[in-house]
């Protein structure tokens, strides 16, 4: 149940589009879950959970266990019933168990192990999808996958163990730096970039500070501080207004573009709180 009653609206819209895909849990029938953008298994869940419903829910419940029966014993997790399995697309998925409360589960140690085997030389990881051939930018891990690798080590007791996740800080840091499209997916750091895109579904300056603000070795590096500095900017009195959302989004109280959002703004207030707690 939503305690919140100005965002049972809001769910009662993403709960409506259940069955869209064809099966139960926002799924198609062959149990893809990340069909049918933006109301997935894996976002759908991500949002109501933003809303505040508890974990516990029957249908929380419900889309884990459909999560779980696709997790395979070498740690990764199968969101397509063909295909390959991309690092992407496992760390999504492990995100979604872990804010429904399973980061001590055994099966996710496993996926947390499969991460640390599978990092790359330069610190973070890579979607090996050429979907833009193979030219030189694509010797570089993904920046996105990166970010939600690290978005999902910070329910795990490897947070803040070490040289591994000091390296994907790193590779990120570097990516600002950079800016230039990288990786086999084409990641940049741009215009579109730096629009304030809540709630948070893919590579944009609000998610890319919100995540290396839990990390220290982010907290003492310019770069991390230059990226908070460009996002707190953009606050007016404390407040964050969403900046870019996918129209069918834009019916959602609580995300709509051009407006001020409370829920957003709690992750802008996290931010802060890391970012004081450093000094």
């Amino acid at each position: 149940m939503i305690t919140d009653p100005k965002y049972l609206s809001d769910a009662e819209i993403i709960l409506s589009h259940r069955h869209d895909n064809g099966a139960d849990y926002w799924a198609t029938p062959d149990g893809r879950l990340l069909k049918g953008a933006p109301f997935t298994t894996l976002e759908s869940t991500l949002y109501l959970l933003e809303l505040g419903l508890s974990a516990t829910d029957r249908v929380m419940k419900g889309t884990a266990d459909l999560i779980w029966k696709n997790w395979r014993e070498d740690g990764r997790i199968r969101i397509s019933p063909t295909g390959g399995i991309y690092p992407c697309q496992t760390a999504l998925a492990a995100n979604v168990l872990c804010r429904l409360g399973y980061s001590q589960d055994p099966r996710m140690a496993e996926t947390f192990s499969h991460f640390l085997r599978t990092q790359q030389k330069d610190g973070g990881w890579i979607c090996k999808k050429y979907s833009y051939g193979k030219g030189e930018e694509t010797a570089y891990s993904t920046p996105y996958t990166t970010l939600v690798v690290l978005d999902l080590f910070r329910h795990s007791s490897y947070f803040q163990a070490g040289e591994c996740l000091d390296r994907a800080v790193q590779f990120l840091l570097e990516h600002w730096t950079i800016r230039t499209p990288i990786s086999p997916c084409h990641y940049g750091i741009g215009s579109r970039f730096m629009q304030i895109e809540y709630p948070f579904r893919g590579y944009n300056l609000f998610y890319y500070v919100y995540v290396l603000s839990f990390y220290e070795r982010a907290k003492k590096d310019t770069r991390f501080h230059q990226a908070f500095q460009a996002l707190a900017q953009k606050a007016v009195d404390g407040h964050i207004s969403v900046e870019r959302v996918v129209p069918k989004l834009a019916e959602l109280h609580f995300c709509r573009k051009g407006e001020r959002s409370e829920l957003a703004t709690q992750r802008f207030k996290e931010i802060l709180q890391n970012v004081a707690g450093s000094r």
